[in-house]
């Protein structure tokens, strides 16, 4: 039986005549597939595919429009066309993402820049301070000590640290309020 009489067949559900038509056209569908996907394990995947698709949209073919053979070596080149279209636009994206992944983003380098310039201008109102200012806060804040054990460490009564430090304080806020 040829093709075009085996398909109208299959439309009507009839498995025996899809039995001998996968084996009269398998063949020249991996042929073509073969040629556009060259994958073979991809093509054998794309081939199986077609027949499905095959199986399940027989009742579409046309006749009148051309031959069975050609109809389905149709279908056999689209399903291949958008097998390695699709390959290619994954490939694409994995390469932008990997390149996304190498760059750090603009927030994260905008951020680092500002840290490092407000560190840069919190030093600058540090040395505007006194000494005795300068070694009060840098304890509290930087080395995280209480006031109480400040002045411990300084051998200072609390209430003279606490001066030093709301003193010191005052001067670091003017000075970086003429930053902001």
């Amino acid at each position: 039986m040829q093709a075009d009489e085996l398909l109208v067949l299959v439309a009507g559900g009839d498995q025996r005549a899809f039995e001998e038509l996968y084996g009269l056209v398998s063949g020249p569908v991996y042929g073509l597939v073969r040629r556009v996907v060259r994958d073979p394990a991809q093509s054998e995947e794309v081939a199986q595919e077609v027949l499905l698709e095959l199986w399940r949209s027989a009742a579409r073919f046309d006749p009148g429009r051309g031959s069975a053979l050609s109809w389905i070596l149709t279908l056999a080149h689209r399903r291949a066309v958008d097998r390695v279209r699709s390959a290619r636009a994954a490939g694409e994206r994995e390469q932008r993402e990997a390149l996304r992944a190498e760059e750090p983003a603009f927030d994260q380098v905008a951020e680092e820049v500002e840290a490092g310039l407000e560190r840069e201008w919190v030093r600058r109102c540090l040395n505007r301070l006194t000494a005795l200012q300068r070694q009060s806060v840098t304890l509290a804040y930087y080395d995280g000590y209480t006031y109480r054990e400040v002045a411990e460490r300084l051998s200072l009564p609390l209430g003279t640290v606490k001066t030093r430090m709301r003193d010191g304080l005052t001067r670091l806020r003017q000075c970086l309020g003429g930053a902001a």
